[in-house]
């Protein structure tokens, strides 16, 4: 991405090392559900370091990644956030919200769609965390159009902490969009509970992960 990001118009770059990485690692996608082409947001679990790579691929869009301060820091790899001008979330810090809601008007205004995985790190356990405010709370300040996106066990084809690796077709839902609405507090928890029952119901259909 970083060889070619000044060779490539946006966001072709990002979308061209992510098709790289996806055919590298024989991992073809089966898309469910309907992107909406108006979604401002995107909510997405997160098991695996291939779901950024799947997520690139299976949408045209170009997507403003929400990712810890630390990533935006490391020699090299920093690049790959920073090029595409992805946005930094600093935990811990009382300015931290300020900024991320400035930075998340910024790209919205430049057509991008900010993307997040807001349970705030990986599980692989196939239960998704308790889901972080800071997502809703962008979301309701600009009434943004919210899509969930459900990957369907990528730990199960690729897994750093764990040393695997599987080729396999990865199967990603897109749920109904829908407008944040700031007077209704539980939108964020209900999108929890929905985005679990549909990882749920889509892996008891696919006994290859039994």
């Amino acid at each position: 991405m970083i060889v070619t990001f000044y060779l490539l118009p946006k966001p072709y770059a990002v979308k061209f090392s992510a098709w790289f990485i996806r055919l590298l690692v024989f991992i073809p996608v089966q898309v469910k559900g309907t992107p909406d082409p108006e979604a401002q947001m995107y909510l997405v679990n997160h098991q695996s370091d291939i779901d950024i790579g799947v997520m690139e691929t299976i949408t045209t869009k170009d997507l403003a990644w929400v990712a810890k301060k630390e990533l935006f820091d490391i020699p090299f790899f920093g690049l790959v956030v920073r090029l595409p001008k992805d946005i930094a979330l600093e935990r811990e810090s009382k300015t931290a919200l300020v900024k991320l809601i400035k930075e998340c008007k910024d790209r919205i205004d430049h057509g991008r769609v900010i993307t997040i995985f807001p349970e705030g790190t990986r599980t692989e356990t196939g239960k998704m965390k308790p889901f972080k405010a800071g997502a809703k709370m962008v979301a309701d300040k600009f009434s943004l159009k919210v899509q969930p996106v459900v990957l369907i066990a990528t730990a199960h084809h690729f897994s750093n902490k764990r040393k695997i690796f599987r080729s396999g077709t990865i199967t990603a839902i897109y749920l109904d969009s829908f407008v944040a609405d700031k007077s209704n507090p539980e939108w964020l928890s209900e999108t929890h509970d929905k985005m679990q029952r549909a990882y749920d119901d889509a892996l008891s259909n696919l006994p290859q992960y039994s």
